[in-house]
Formats: structure tokens, C-alpha cells, sequence
């Protein structure tokens, strides 16, 4: 009778952890699902009105890009901007600095990508998400919306600057070096700045560049 009793506790007990393991199962396979597979939508960053004063006055040194607060105009009924003779001078700050949130907010206002990529900064690194949509005709997917990562460290050492790609996730999973070109974690610019073209003519451009925790700071050389 006992052994009876003890079959039984030992056929519950069995039951119960397949129970668990297909409740867990089941729960991670959704958290990925939505997640990473068909991941929602980014919630575009709105700044307090602190920031976006601070935001205009940075972009006051952008001659023609005039204010956050609306986006350029090309349409033909576009008001057409009164030029003003001045004097040239180079006597301005070579700094340009913008925050995490402020460059997210940029995107917002002045793109159609304010809910499908998001920016974040941290010490030397720019990391991106991207939301992208996936082709009718793809398997399993097609239709969907996948999620894309990428980081890149930002830094400036030995007096020049490093930008490198640190990878690329697609849906959580990285992508390997070779189908990045091998480019993982290679300092672009010491690697092509030798000969003549964009990362040579940039890293003679710039006197110090970083990123740190929720800011991106670049100063230009004269």
C-alpha cells in the first residue's frame, strides 16, 4: 500500500516539474518572441523644457538650422530665408557637445526613425537599437519587425581618435566578424587613415572626441 502511495507522490512530483519547465518554457519563448523578434515600437524622447533651451542653444551655432522646434521646410510655399551680409570670422567655440537624450530628441523631431532607433552613450561607447522591417517574402518573418544592435567604441588616444566597431546583434544573436567584413573591433581610423580619403581627412580634423556616460563631445582643430 505504501509503495502504491509513494508511485503515486512520485508521478505528481514528476508531473509538477514538467508543469514548471513548460510554464518557464513557454515564458521565455514569448519574452523572445517579443522582445527580439517583433519587438514594439521605441518611445521617442520628449525633453523638458530646460533641455530643449539648452538643445537651442547649441544648435544656435549651426548657421541655418534655426530651431529645434520645427523641421526645415523645402516645399515650394516654403518661406524663403533672408540673407544678411556679415563679416566672416572664426572667432566661435570648435566644441561640439550634445546628450544622449537631446540626440535622441533630434531623431524624433527631425526624422521618421523617432520610434525604430534609440542612441545611448556611455564611456567610450555609442550603442544603437534598430527597428527594422522584415520583407514580406522572408520566412517566418516576413512582415515583421526585427530588432538590430550595434556598438562602436568612440574614444581619442595616442592624439587621435578611434572609432570601432565593437558588433552587431541581430534579434540578440551576434553576427560573426566575417560577415562584418572583419571590421570587428578594428580601429577604423588607424587602419585606412593612412591613405588619402574620409577617415585620414577626419582624424586630421579633430583635436579630441569621447564618449562618456550620456554625453558625445567632439572638438574640431583649427
Amino acid at each position: 500500500m505504501n509503495n502504491e502511495k509513494d508511485r503515486e507522490t512520485n508521478r505528481l512530483s514528476i508531473l509538477g516539474i514538467v508543469l514548471v519547465t513548460v510554464l518557464i518554457s513557454v515564458g521565455v519563448t514569448i519574452w523572445i518572441i517579443y522582445g527580439y523578434i517583433f519587438p514594439k515600437k521605441f518611445k521617442p524622447v520628449v525633453l523638458s523644457q530646460k533641455e530643449v533651451s539648452a538643445l537651442e542653444q547649441k544648435l544656435k551655432k549651426f548657421h541655418g538650422l534655426g530651431s529645434f522646434k520645427v523641421n526645415i521646410d523645402t516645399s515650394k510655399n516654403a518661406k524663403k530665408t533672408k540673407l544678411i551680409p556679415e563679416k566672416y570670422s572664426e572667432d566661435v567655440d570648435r566644441i561640439i557637445s550634445f546628450t544622449e537624450r537631446e540626440l535622441n530628441a533630434l531623431l524624433a523631431k527631425n526624422t521618421n526613425l523617432s520610434d525604430k532607433l534609440v542612441i545611448d552613450l556611455s564611456d567610450n561607447l555609442l550603442s544603437v537599437k534598430l527597428l527594422i522591417p522584415a520583407d514580406q517574402e522572408f520566412p517566418f518573418i516576413g512582415g515583421k519587425t526585427i530588432k538590430v544592435t550595434a556598438g562602436m567604441e568612440l574614444a581619442f588616444k595616442n592624439s587621435h581618435p578611434i572609432v570601432m566597431l565593437k558588433g552587431v546583434s541581430l534579434m540578440g544573436i551576434p553576427i560573426p566578424n566575417s560577415w562584418l567584413g572583419g571590421l570587428k573591433n578594428i580601429d577604423l581610423v588607424k587602419e585606412f587613415g593612412h591613405d588619402e580619403g574620409f577617415w585620414k581627412t577626419f582624424s586630421e580634423g579633430v583635436e579630441e572626441m569621447h564618449a562618456e556616460e550620456g554625453r558625445f563631445m567632439i572638438k574640431l582643430k583649427e
